[in-house]
């Protein structure tokens, strides 16, 4: 029975490796080489294959490429509609949908497309392309193209294999081949993602290619009432974004009175507030309440020989431009074994016919005499050749026919030889200087199609934007002391209520009871807090309380003075070591704040009163014990705060009444 188990287990195993890697390798991660996914490539090939010059249905390509695999017809449309909308390898003719709407194409029998001119130029090189068989062997597939730009950084992908996956940011193609120049010349560079959608990107946690990204919408006032959305972010859609504001507005984080969407060819999106509501402030919430910013982490996770790799922006570009040298070498020596080969050809052709070699063979009575004749005669010229004349030569010479040779000009064949040769030359000397051919090669490419992609996306860091700062205070909290409880569902018999605060859902509060204890809580909508609450307020930074309390133990008075306190929320605290026994008997916040404390009267007392100016004593930490008001007993605390001001303003008028 365990053996059993044992082989089934390993059964087990071996199929789910398997397929983990296939969905890897053949379905959701691209191949660093032409930064293709399989089902991306086939399509390329299969377009390739089909080219005429006209457009094709999309549904007669879906159904061609299915030769190459058995992919889904939906999964293949819906990779050749993405890879159309990214505009640079696939011409398109009809409705692909539309990427700043969400829109869907149209059925796959009513539009069309075909390999874009940039597609020709830098995809396809069947000399350089290793081929193998299609799933069933009726036709030959690439197992990758010869791509001469860096598509994986170009395009952008994304895809979610078994245990990874991949998350690919789209770059400017001109930007991109700039950086491959910066290559080749060892010099440094910097590079940033760049999106069809536009708006803006904050990439000051970008991490060449991972890390974190943050986009934002392109928002805009048109008056003080109305805000402009005019470009959105990578990964949303208006309807993405109107439905993700009006979410805010229903929660009650931003107020607004209606949103249109007027987008056809730009986004347009018109945002109208409420009353008493400005655009000023409700940019920077519709920031931190809907998708008008929305974070990205990228994963530049690739297929690199034959397993999958976490890679880099850099190393990327580092790859590709090592392997355009190397294909464009590989082109360059095979034109160059061409052009020899023609060049030898000629050569013979021109020997053979000028010098009248033909003339040996007419006595000749059999195939053998006559190529030997030939061969024997050929012999004399051999200094002329840069290789050795070979049987197939001598049977390409024998072809000719006699048609030919009487039309032969030999003016016009010289001529065609100093073509070939200054081609040569052409060449052997662009293989001298690899790097300078190939830095022509990406200028040719930039003055041909950069014009046609400009950056969408405006680089420019983002001021973090706090929830607590832009949201709406809508929620009344308020104390019921004579119940306990505290809340925003509280509702008391007194006007306004007892502690009645207005604040919104990010705000903190602080409850701080007569005994000294204190915590930090969330606004909530009701909780029972107890009858011996002696303050509750929105938690501000750097406030500071100015306390007269009674010690327990001593029951002796102490001034003490902190500033808001560190807290983990919920959690209870005390500002004194007995808070059982002690009580606080005066609180008063902020800046120059002072009070009148009353001791119990003794006949040896000059005075029973003690002014205390809480500017006098240090702000400490809130377990300080304080500075003792006086060795008495006090009876009463008062707050006494801009009273002396008062009076002494009153004392300098009474002369002149």
């Amino acid at each position: 029975m365990d053996s059993q188990y044992g082989k089934l287990q390993q059964l087990f195993d071996y199929n789910f490796l398997e397929y983990t890697s296939y969905v890897i390798k053949e379905r959701a991660i691209p191949h660093i080489n032409d930064g293709l996914k399989p089902v991306q490539r086939r399509i390329l090939q299969t377009l390739h294959n089909m080219d005429d010059g006209r457009y094709h249905k999309v549904a007669n390509v879906v159904g061609a490429t299915m030769k190459l695999h058995p992919h889904g017809d939906q999964s293949i449309f819906a990779a050749l509609v993405n890879l159309a909308n990214k505009g640079y390898l696939i011409d398109r003719q009809g409705n692909y949908g539309n990427i700043f709407t969400g829109d869907q194409a149209s059925a796959p029998r009513y539009i069309e497309c075909r390999l874009s001119p940039l597609a020709k130029e830098v995809m396809f090189n069947k000399d350089i392309t290793e081929f193998v068989d299609s799933y069933d062997g009726r036709m030959q597939e690439p197992v990758t193209l010869p791509c001469k730009i860096p598509m994986l950084l170009l395009t952008g992908i994304e895809g979610i294999a078994v245990g990874m996956a991949t998350k690919i940011m789209p770059h400017n193609f001109c930007e991109l081949l700039e950086a491959q120049k910066k290559i080749l010349r060892d010099e440094e560079f910097e590079i940033f993602p760049d999106f069809l959608q536009g708006g803006l990107l904050d990439v000051s946690m970008y991490d060449h290619g991972n890390g974190k990204i943050k986009c934002r919408a392109r928002l805009e006032e048109a008056n003080e009432k109305t805000i402009i959305i005019k470009e959105i972010p990578y990964t949303t859609t208006t309807q993405s974004l109107i439905d993700s504001v009006e979410k805010a507005a229903k929660a009650g984080k931003i107020k607004i009175v209606s949103i249109n969407d007027y987008t056809a060819e730009e986004v347009e999106i018109e945002v109208k507030l409420a009353r008493g509501i400005y655009a000023k402030d409700t940019i920077k919430a519709l920031y931190a309440f809907s998708d008008c910013e929305v974070p990205i982490s990228p994963n530049l996770t690739i297929i690199q020989g034959d397993a999958p790799t976490v890679s880099t922006v850099e190393k990327v570009l580092h790859f590709t431009t090592d392997k355009l040298v190397k294909d464009l070498q590989a082109e360059l020596e095979i034109d160059l074994g061409r052009l020899l080969d023609k060049l030898h050809a000629r050569l013979l052709e021109q020997i053979f016919i000028e010098e009248r070699l033909y003339k040996q063979i007419e006595e000749e009575t059999s195939y053998k005499a006559v190529f030997e004749s030939v061969d024997t005669a050929l012999e004399a010229y051999t200094e002329e050749f840069d290789r050795p004349i070979t049987t197939e030569d001598i049977e390409r010479l024998l072809e000719i026919r006699i048609k030919r040779i009487s039309r032969y000009d030999i003016n016009k064949q010289q001529k065609e030889i100093r073509a070939i040769r200054k081609d040569i030359r052409s060449i052997t000397t662009e293989l001298k200087d690899m790097v300078g051919y190939t830095v022509s090669y990406i200028d040719s490419l930039l003055d041909k199609y950069g014009k046609y992609y400009p950056r969408h996306t405006e680089l420019k860091e983002f001021t973090e934007v706090s929830v607590r700062k832009v949201a709406l205070s809508n929620l009344t909290v308020q104390y019921d002391r004579e119940e306990g409880f505290f809340g925003h569902q509280i509702k008391v018999k007194e006007e306004g209520g007892e502690f009645s605060i207005s604040c919104s859902e990010y705000d903190r509060l602080m409850i701080l009871f007569e005994s000294g204890v204190y915590k930090i809580i969330q606004v909530t909508d009701k909780l029972f807090i107890g009858h011996d609450v002696l303050w509750i307020g929105k938690l501000e930074k750097d406030l500071v309380f100015n306390m007269v309390y009674r010690e327990g133990h001593e029951n002796l008075c102490y001034v003490k003075r902190f500033k808001t306190p560190k807290f983990i929320m919920d959690k209870e605290y005390s500002l004194f070591e007995n808070h059982k026994r002690s009580k606080i008997m005066l609180l008063l916040l902020g800046e120059e704040k002072s009070c009148r404390a009353s001791l119990v009267p003794s006949s040896r007392a000059k005075s029973n009163i003690v002014e205390i100016s809480f500017e006098d004593y240090l702000i400490k930490g809130p377990s300080a014990k304080g500075k003792r008001v006086s060795p008495r007993v006090v009876r009463r605390v008062v707050d006494t705060t801009g009273k002396k001001l008062k009076e002494k303003k009153t004392n300098l008028n009474l002369p002149g009444l």
